[in-house]
């Protein structure tokens, strides 16, 4: 194969060897190995970020043992605390420890790739016969069932993530009643829900302590505003460049931030064709966030795709060649995590908020509500694939339009 080819003669040239430190290999470890497993995952790994970081346990660490289970263990805590898609900071985080920069490098190429090129394709056929029958039949039926998805997601996440803390559950509701109100996802809401969690888990040793530890991050306070309505390349790439820094777990945490910047404020889509894009990511391989690929062709054709995906993953990418280093201190740091602990909360809320409005805007009869309760209902009840109910859904908007 071609792309084996070129791979091979990329670490022929670099002279990458295995790390000798790592001795809990079942098979050899090679870079060209990792980099072809993560191809192949973002081709046919379908299901959101828990089942990818499954198929990574059980590949690497259970399988081929190139991954120790230590090793990804830890892997998991930094992808929870870091900003970023969970499934993509863990791959990307795996491939740092074992190959370093180039690993991380190539990992998140063959990663991504596969899901954005997919979703490229989709956008073609969308922008071209969007306005099909056929086509509005589909995503009619597409749309709900994403939106009863996102309520069993929105569930699973806020009991993950918030579990008995009275604090971060306050901080859930009220990020959830503002971006319904709001109809998007204000960043200083995030930093307040982090700073509100930080000072309640230190409101005893606040004021005696000489230094405070308190990690804000900088790059949400610098990153340049977006000139409303521009659709130029930089424009596309700073505003989900700004995405990207916001999005803590799953990456359906960056849907109402999405909403309230592509639909609310720039008004580059309808809320129909935001929907969409929702679903496009969610009959796709790979990490859900690449339904900004679909936003941006839609918004500035494939100029803006490549804009928006490298907007909204070179962040996760500089996260972990950054941070990883000082993995050890950053994880034990209790301000660390008391401040992403509220932001987390208030993501969570926030995408609770974001269905509010997604509802009020897209369920408009009742075959739409019908289709999202049943949706809510069976993967409540039961454990069925998200690709075949979106299928299911698609054949039905079918058959009642």
């Amino acid at each position: 194969m071609l792309a084996e080819f070129i791979l091979t003669q990329i670490f022929v040239l670099t002279g990458h060897r295995k790390k000798s430190n790592f001795l809990n290999e079942k098979n050899r470890y090679s870079l060209k190995g990792l980099v072809i497993y993560f191809l192949k995952l973002g081709t046919t790994g379908f299901g959101g970020p828990v089942p990818l970081a499954g198929y990574m346990h059980r590949d690497l660490v259970e399988k081929r043992g190139w991954v120790s289970e230590e090793e990804y263990v830890k892997g998991l805590a930094f992808s929870k605390l870091a900003p970023g898609p969970f499934a993509t900071q863990l791959a990307l985080y795996i491939a740092y420890i074992r190959s370093g920069i180039l690993g991380t490098t190539l990992v998140s190429i063959s990663f991504i790739l596969p899901s954005f090129l997919m979703v490229i394709g989709l956008a073609i056929v969308y922008q071209k016969y969007g306005e099909m029958p056929w086509m509005t039949a589909a995503f009619y039926g597409i749309s709900a069932a994403v939106l009863g998805i996102m309520v069993r997601s929105a569930y699973k996440l806020s009991r993950t993530a918030l579990g008995k803390n009275v604090v971060l559950w306050i901080v859930f509701g009220i990020s959830a009643i503002a971006t319904a109100l709001l109809e998007g996802e204000p960043i200083w809401l995030l930093i307040a829900a982090g700073l509100v969690n930080f000072l309640y888990m230190k409101r005893d040793t606040l004021f005696s302590r000489k230094q405070l530890n308190l990690f804000i991050p900088q790059y949400i306070l610098d990153v340049a505003p977006v000139i409303a309505g521009s659709r130029s390349f930089l424009d596309l790439f700073l505003y989900f460049a700004q995405a990207g820094t916001v999005v803590f777990g799953s990456g359906l945490a960056i849907v109402p931030f999405l909403y309230g910047g592509v639909v609310q404020q720039n008004h580059w889509l309808t809320n129909k064709q935001f929907l969409d894009a929702v679903a496009v990511a969610m009959i796709t391989p790979g990490p859900l966030i690449i339904t900004v690929a679909f936003i941006g062709y839609l918004v500035s054709s494939l100029p803006g795709a490549i804009a928006a995906a490298i907007g909204v993953f070179l962040p996760v990418y500089l996260f972990v060649v950054i941070l990883t280093p000082f993995y050890e201190r950053i994880v034990k740091n209790p301000d660390v995590r008391a401040f992403i602990g509220g932001v987390t909360a208030a993501t969570t809320g926030a995408i609770l908020g974001s269905l509010v409005t997604l509802g009020r805007h897209s369920l408009t009869d009742i075959p739409s509500i019908a289709i999202t309760g049943i949706t809510v209902g069976l993967l409540f009840r039961f454990k069925i694939p998200e690709p075949l109910i979106v299928l299911a859904a698609a054949i039905i908007g079918l058959i009642l339009l």
